[in-house]
């Protein structure tokens, strides 16, 4: 009982530094006093309020690591300036919607990661995710702003890719209907240009 006990509270440092990450990227601030609220608040979430372990066996990849890192960059400051653009237009009145997107993998952890790469993204979040279909609801703040709701599934699509090329392992990332994962000196293929050498 005292082993079973133990092993529930056992600090796993890849979640405490992921709930960080995210803890830091909501406040928007990144000094070392919200970094340590970070880590204290994730300790203590992940310890008091345990859950059950999810079997994933992930394929970690650093390239395509870091090209999600450096995209999802990106995206957090071209949609910060489009919101703040659209916040001080006169007159501009947003044309929200909510799109349903179909993902492609089959994995609840690629889902989460999903859908929560999607809500830091100013101007999109997620509001409901059916695990069972892997499907997920997100709201647009504007749909013009984005190039129309199709650009906007595509780039809910495009997110899901980086993450199963990041973590999934092979056989995943056929499943999901997707080229393998590219090398250092490859650039990332889309499934649609994957055959004439197109890439993103």
């Amino acid at each position: 009982m005292i082993t079973r006990l133990a092993r529930r509270r056992v600090v796993h440092p890849v979640l405490i530094v992921w709930l960080t990450i995210v803890w830091v990227l909501l406040w928007s601030d990144l000094s070392l006093a919200n970094v340590l609220a970070g880590i204290v608040v994730a300790v203590v979430v992940t310890t008091v309020f345990h859950l059950n372990p999810v079997p994933y066996h992930a394929a970690f990849r650093l390239r395509s690591f870091l090209a999600l890192l450096l995209y999802f960059v990106r995206d957090l400051f071209l949609a910060s300036a489009q919101v703040v653009a659209l916040a001080l237009r006169p007159g501009r009145i947003p044309r929200g919607a909510v799109i349903r997107v179909q993902l492609r993998g089959h994995s609840d952890v690629i889902l989460t990661m999903t859908a929560e790469i999607t809500s830091l993204v100013p101007g999109s979040i997620v509001i409901e995710a059916h695990r069972l279909t892997g499907t997920l609801y997100v709201h647009i703040l504007d749909a013009d702003l984005v190039g129309g709701l199709d650009a906007a599934r595509r780039h809910v699509l495009v997110q899901e890719r980086r993450l199963l090329y990041a973590f999934a392992r092979a056989d995943e990332i056929a499943e999901a209907g997707l080229p393998p994962a590219p090398g250092w000196f490859q650039r990332t293929p889309t499934p649609e240009r994957a055959a004439h050498g197109g890439e993103t």
